[in-house]
């Protein structure tokens, strides 16, 4: 009996129980489709739509506002007085137009190619090019982008600000990726890194010399031709710095003329010679890394200065730019004769090696994680080639209209440069790959090390699925430039 009058108990409490649940869905059911219960709050799509019309309604009476005030401006600068655009904002919205623009240019791949980063280079070329055309200084707004010539204070923004920081930063990571295993791979290696970068810039040279045998086309113009063709910068000023005041011009068009290829030419150089030779990309990596040690181990105790390793990365620039700065003169002249020193790039990128080696100094903890190297590596190659690319489209645009030859110096400044470029990396390539016997991702880093290639090496990175290929450009980098510098003023003072 007392199961008996349990049972039903429990089924009423259950009936109940049902009911309740229903009626508090029947009660949620209009909230969820967005209406609401009877007596409560407004439908939340209503209340919206109402601060959407409220900002709309607040935003044209403002630009209405805008637009009466600048009607009463005097005539022509209404406008301007309507959008406040700076030369710093004019920099920083051509900085990332030709990001944008340059990134989406490099994304085409036709049969398995594209121009990657060097897409960013193109469109700042086009970019600098557009910014000299005189009717830009008579339209409202857009005569902030202005630029005359090489002198206009916008194009020195780009090539001595963005370019070089852009480079710092870039040439800073690449010594943090291939510290640890740097010099176990240079004394592995050293005799040959050494004879590639000598023949590479030797090569260069020689062809150089030649091209100074054609009527018109001077030392100081060839010397000028033989850095744009190699991207190096130091080359660039050794030459300028050797040849005479009046003559400097010259070594400037044919940096100018010649640069563009050199980036270009470089960039799809390491990524068609993997589909030519048909590679197995595995194997090559494979072959990268055989041998390699895992040198970095975890430190304890140690001091970290931030999550982000911005502090050792920051002491090592600030070491790169002291060495880079340290200038040796060349000649008994002393200091008023020629003189080298390695610049902010190879600078940054010894210390930055030497404290990608080491990992510490006493208890200061000297690593950066590799998040934050690979940011600054892709982030300063894209500043790098914003600025080299601008800088290189005024600078063209500026030196062709100063010579007496126009069009026929850009023509035999292109074929020299297209020479200068392709030349010694054939030669280096062949030479590293049936001589030295160098597997062929060393063989590409170490070429891109020989021609001072900045994108292409970034490009290389990409093309080999690993960044172990900055271990090959970093041993040869330095090779080079010490050759270039010297070559370069060699062509000026001796012919």
């Amino acid at each position: 009996m007392e199961k008996d009058v349990t049972q039903p108990a429990s089924a009423e409490s259950t009936e109940q129980a049902v009911q309740a649940e229903n009626t508090a869905e029947n009660t949620a059911a209009p909230s969820e489709k967005g209406g609401a219960p009877e007596g409560g709050a407004p439908k939340k799509k209503s209340l919206k739509w109402l601060w959407i019309t409220l900002a709309v309604l607040i935003a044209a009476g403002i630009a209405a506002w805008c637009i009466v005030c600048a009607l009463k401006v005097e005539e022509g600068s209404g406008v301007e007085a309507a959008f406040n655009v700076s030369e710093v904002i004019a920099l920083l919205t051509g900085m990332f137009i030709v990001a944008f623009l340059g990134y989406m240019l490099g994304r085409i791949t036709i049969k398995g190619v594209s121009l990657g980063t060097a897409g960013v280079f193109l469109v700042a070329i086009l970019f600098g090019y557009l910014c000299t055309l005189p009717w830009l200084k008579n339209v409202p707004i857009f005569d902030v982008f202005y630029m005359e010539n090489t002198e206009s204070t916008l194009n020195g923004y780009f090539e001595d600000i963005v370019q070089n920081i852009g480079l710092i930063l870039f040439v800073a990571a690449v010594g943090f990726i291939a510290g640890p295993s740097f010099f176990k791979n240079l004394r592995k290696n050293a005799k040959s890194y050494v004879l590639l970068g000598l023949i590479i810039i030797i090569s260069g040279g020689v062809i150089a010399a030649l091209f100074t045998i054609i009527p018109g086309i001077t030392p100081e113009f060839s010397a000028g031709i033989l850095s744009g063709a190699l991207t190096t910068t130091p080359g660039f000023s050794a030459a300028k710095e050797a040849a005479a005041e009046n003559l400097r011009n010259s070594v400037t068009l044919g940096h100018a003329i010649a640069y563009p290829f050199g980036v270009v030419g470089v960039v799809l150089f390491v990524q068609l010679m993997p589909k030519f030779l048909k590679a197995d990309m595995n194997k090559e990596r494979t072959l990268l890394s055989a041998g390699k040690q895992e040198l970095r181990v975890k430190r304890e105790g140690l001091l970290v200065g931030d999550s982000f390793g911005l502090t050792p990365f920051s002491l090592a620039v600030i070491c790169g730019i002291a060495l880079g700065s340290i200038t040796i003169p060349l000649t008994g002249a002393g200091y008023d004769g020629a003189c080298f020193s390695l610049g902010n790039t190879g600078g940054v990128l010894i210390m930055c090696l030497i404290f990608g080696h080491f990992g510490r100094i006493g208890k200061l903890s000297l690593e950066v994680p590799e998040k934050t190297i690979k940011s600054f590596r892709e982030f300063g190659l894209m500043l790098f080639l914003i600025g080299a690319g601008v800088s290189g489209g005024v600078s063209l645009v500026s030196e062709i209209g100063k010579s007496e030859l126009g069009g026929w110096i850009v023509l035999y400044g292109f074929i020299a440069g297209v020479l200068m470029t392709v030349i010694p990396m054939f030669i280096g390539f062949f030479i590293a790959k049936k001589w030295l016997k160098i597997s062929l991702l060393n063989n590409l880093g170490s070429i891109t090390g020989g021609m001072t290639s900045t994108p292409a090496l970034g490009t290389l990175i990409n093309v080999a699925g690993t960044d172990d290929v900055a271990s090959a450009y970093a041993a040869t980098y330095p090779i080079a430039l010490v050759s270039v510098v010297l070559v370069s003023q060699f062509l000026v003072i001796l012919l």
